[in-house]
């Protein structure tokens, strides 16, 4: 079991995002409190988790000094920013 960090609802809110201390974020159906999808990637805790106003995809930031763009059907990760000097501890996204 790994503390989860990070939580939020997609716009439409059918659907929860966590980020926890395992460098793992889930995807769950808000009615049914199921696991839906598992996205693996950061090497360490995942701090924060965004979706787009759209939900199609999801943003995170991690321990590991990385930011990423994850698909948020898919799972797939679609971008990868590398160099921070420390931790993400913050995502988001704009608007538009």
């Amino acid at each position: 079991v790994h503390f989860v960090w990070a939580a939020a609802f997609s716009p439409d809110g059918r659907r929860v995002a966590t980020g926890s201390l395992d460098g793992k974020i889930k995807l769950w159906d808000a009615a049914t409190g199921r696991e839906a999808l598992t996205l693996g990637g950061h090497r360490d805790g995942v701090w924060s988790v965004a979706f787009s106003p759209d939900g199609k995809r999801l943003a995170s930031g991690g321990h590991d000094n990385t930011a990423r763009t994850w698909d948020a059907g898919t799972g797939r990760e679609i971008l990868r920013l590398e160099g921070h000097a420390q931790s993400v501890r913050s995502v988001c996204f704009s608007p538009d």
